[in-house]
């Protein structure tokens, strides 16, 4: 779907993995538009394509840019669960503008999503009870003032009626990063670690059971390297057996992982650290 007047084009990475391949967008109204991807997401499956105005002439002779119609980005933390949501899509590939309707099944979700030759770990998006097949990929979820909450992205196949949106505000990141930057960036902390719970408290009697154990493994191992050698983290001081507890005062659990909370900084933004 189109979000900006000059014809910037959301859409999931998946929809335009091949790096070789040329795309066409095609308009409601029958129009064809040569696409260029201006930026696949690294870590989201998200990207970003760009479809250039029509020009006309006015009757003065000047060029006139016929601007595009853009859908209105919503906030999609303001969802709740049991809200009414529309699904838009090309279903199955077949069936043009096909919508269908249901409501935030749950909040939060994490998947492992695969399809086209891609494997992707996806943090906190949304489940949908709204009916998407393949060819939804890319469409946007609607709230019922017709804003966009989330990109269309997977589906459980064994299951009935389980589909799963990224929410509208990481592309938002994304789109801004475009405009400023002319790409996609993220920053990263420099540490390899496990996400602590009760278990792994209890294991290895450690004093508390929320934060990130530096330089561990989901059962507790000690891994090959704990810092990334130049890394903010190594910068830091943080060392091997390091917890930390909070960044910049948000609480590490595992439904508010140290990713999830990074992901809302840009590279160079300066942050604390509780360990």
């Amino acid at each position: 779907f189109i979000v900006s007047e000059d014809g910037m084009v959301l859409t999931n990475k998946h929809v335009v993995l091949d790096e070789e391949a040329d795309y066409t967008v095609l308009t409601n109204d029958g129009k064809r538009f040569p696409a260029k991807v201006l930026a696949r997401d690294p870590l989201q499956d998200l990207a970003i394509l760009k479809i250039e105005t029509e020009k006309n002439i006015d009757e003065k002779g000047d060029f006139i840019e016929n601007k595009f119609p853009v859908v209105k980005l919503g906030d999609s933390d303001k969802l709740q669960s049991g809200q009414t949501v529309v699904a838009i899509g090309n279903a199955l590939g077949e069936f043009r503008n096909t919508i269908s309707v249901g409501v935030v099944s749950g909040l939060g979700r994490t998947i492992t999503a695969s399809g086209g030759g891609l494997v992707e770990t996806i943090e906190d998006v949304i489940q949908t009870d709204a009916a998407i097949n393949k060819g939804n990929s890319g469409g946007p979820l609607l709230n019922l003032r017709g804003e966009v909450m989330g990109i269309n992205t997977a589906t459980v196949l064994d299951a009935q009626s389980i589909g799963f949106a990224i929410p509208v505000n990481k592309a938002k990141k994304d789109i801004e990063q475009i405009k400023t930057f002319g790409k996609i960036v993220y920053a990263y902390l420099g540490v390899y670690y496990v996400i602590i719970n009760e278990d792994l408290q209890e294991k290895y009697d450690l004093p508390v059971a929320y934060g990130v154990w530096v330089g561990r493994d989901v059962s507790g191992k000690q891994t090959p390297e704990a810092v990334i050698k130049g890394s903010a983290a190594e910068e830091a001081g943080l060392e091997k057996d390091d917890i930390i507890l909070k960044f910049n005062n948000e609480k590490i659990t595992a439904g508010n992982s140290l990713a999830k909370i990074i992901q809302k900084h840009n590279p160079g933004d300066k942050v604390v650290l509780k360990v």
